[in-house]
């Protein structure tokens, strides 16, 4: 099941505990471009290979005027965990009540190995400083999520 959200929608606001133990809104991140991912769980290979892809990009993301932030139904110390053994140098909002997983449809029936399970649709969503939803990344390429990123929003600027 793909989210609901369509690019142009305004993005719903969400609040969560970070890995610090911090609350975070999109509220609070209001005027700034905010690339927003959901993923299953940390420490999983997928997810860190997407962590780290993000990791190393962020410099470049950064300069282009983005926030990131990740979303999964693990809890704030496992992200405390996985940020500090990945050197991750954003948000990871914890959602176990996976109320902002539900709120941008990635929440949801997936197959894998021919079984249908309920899980984190993997999505990541780039909102515009406006709160805007600028582009909806379905396919994620979680080795090279960065790179991915940079030349969707590269080819959207044309």
């Amino acid at each position: 099941m793909a989210t609901k959200l369509q690019i142009g929608d305004v993005a719903p606001n969400f609040s969560g505990v970070e890995q610090n133990g911090k609350n975070l809104s999109l509220s609070d991140l209001k005027g700034k471009r905010i690339i927003l991912y959901f993923y299953p769980k940390d420490n999983t290979s997928g997810c860190t290979a997407e962590a780290c892809s993000l990791r190393d990009g962020y410099t470049d993301l950064a300069e282009l005027g983005f926030e990131i932030v990740g979303v999964s139904p693990d809890t704030a110390q496992s992200h405390l965990k996985f940020a500090q053994k990945h050197n991750l140098n954003f948000h990871l909002i914890a959602d176990p009540e996976k109320t902002i997983l539900t709120a941008y449809g990635t929440w949801g029936e997936k197959k894998m190995y021919g079984r249908t399970s309920l899980g984190v649709i993997r999505t990541t969503f780039i909102i515009g400083a406006d709160g805007k939803i600028e582009q909806i990344i379905g396919k994620v390429d979680t080795k090279n999520h960065a790179e991915q990123i940079k030349k969707i929003i590269a080819n959207s600027a044309k």
